[in-house]
């Protein structure tokens, strides 16, 4: 099977000490209808210079992971255990004032809803030069033009024009740029890319994509990459964990999760992917995901899985399976591999079967 991987990883990004560390990270919210633990258990390491990709359907708790390690979870949300740690600093333990020195500098996100974000009173151009006011020290007749360069540099059209335009007067691809700026202003060692390029046409994704692969690339920087489109995953990330339900289903170097998709929603994810599979029609994952305030009590993606059917898996609405590791950094979350009393696996680890 083909991969529309890129040519290979900028490093074995489990040879060095991870920049960030997210250990068993547990946010949940606490609402009238239930406690919704939106993440549950959820861990991973990201090092200097990779690209990790976080892929799922909306609902699956990839934005709350998102905003648990950036420290914005607001009431009713709370993360309620694990660790986040950046750089060897806890992150979960600083308080507000040591957290905000940290965001823009050092860690920086992409937000996927720019209209909401963008500050509606002042323009544009002021809220980035405002960085470097702020972060560096800068007077308004040295910022200004750093900011103009930097809408420039994504993409957007007459940037000293648009450097005096107030939020509501740009489109919605216009935003997410200014969002991008925004972000990679001062070139932060982690930023995270929550839909980045969602609203721009496949021109200016691209150059976006290659403008943040420059960054890391000059600054050795990582960036946590969430999106839907495998494709983007395929052509920028080294690693890639597939999320569902609140927890990691699948986690993988990017080639092998092409090459070798063991977890039966990672292979669905797949086939609903163009010129992916050598042959046969596209195939959608029927249903949805289910609330978090409801996950089911086994597999979380028992009631839409085909190999539970397939193979008649009675255990997986009943208990549910750990994240085991089927070969190195290769982590599948599935009863189709893992033996657990009175259930023997009906698949080795050593094959690899398309259950749709």
């Amino acid at each position: 099977m083909p991969c529309p991987c890129h040519e290979s990883a900028k490093h074995n990004p489990m040879s060095d000490k991870p920049l960030l560390e997210v250990k068993n990270l547990k946010t949940h919210f606490f609402t009238e209808e239930g406690v919704a633990r939106t993440v549950d258990e959820v861990s991973f390491t990201i090092a200097a210079g990779e690209v990790f990709g976080l892929v799922g359907e909306s609902g699956c708790g990839k934005t709350v992971t998102a905003h648990s390690i950036m420290g914005i979870i607001r009431p009713p949300g709370q993360q309620v255990g694990g660790e986040i740690i950046f750089k060897g600093i806890a992150l979960d333990r600083l308080d507000e004032r040591q957290f905000a020195a940290l965001r823009g500098e050092e860690l920086a996100m992409i937000f996927q809803d720019p209209q909401v974000r963008l500050n509606p009173v002042f323009k544009i151009g002021a809220q980035i030069a405002e960085l470097f006011e702020i972060q560096r020290g800068m007077k308004r007749s040295e910022a200004w033009p750093l900011a103009v360069e930097l809408l420039e540099r994504v993409g957007l059209p007459d940037p000293e024009e648009r450097a005096h335009s107030y939020a509501h007067e740009l489109s919605g691809g216009q935003a997410q740029r200014v969002m991008i700026a925004l972000a990679i202003a001062l070139e932060p060692e982690l930023l995270i890319a929550d839909e980045p390029t969602t609203a721009l046409d496949a021109t200016i994704q691209a150059q976006i994509l290659e403008l943040l692969e420059r960054l890391a690339e000059r600054r050795q920087s990582a960036m946590l990459l969430i999106t839907h489109d495998l494709a983007v995953v395929a052509q920028r990330a080294d690693r890639v964990a597939v999320m569902y339900a609140g927890h990691f289903l699948e986690q993988a170097g990017v080639q092998t999760l092409f090459d070798r998709p063991m977890h039966p929603y990672t292979q669905g994810l797949l086939n609903a992917m163009p010129d992916v599979r050598a042959s046969g029609a596209l195939v959608s994952i029927p249903g949805t995901v289910p609330e978090a305030h409801h996950w089911p009590a086994g597999c979380r993606f028992a009631p839409r899985c085909p190999a539970r059917k397939k193979y008649k898996l009675e255990i997986c609405e009943i208990v549910q399976p750990d994240l085991i590791e089927i070969a190195p950094d290769h982590l599948v979350r599935c009863w189709l591999y893992q033996a657990h009393p009175g259930h023997q696996p009906p698949l080795s680890t050593e094959e690899h079967t398309w259950v749709w």
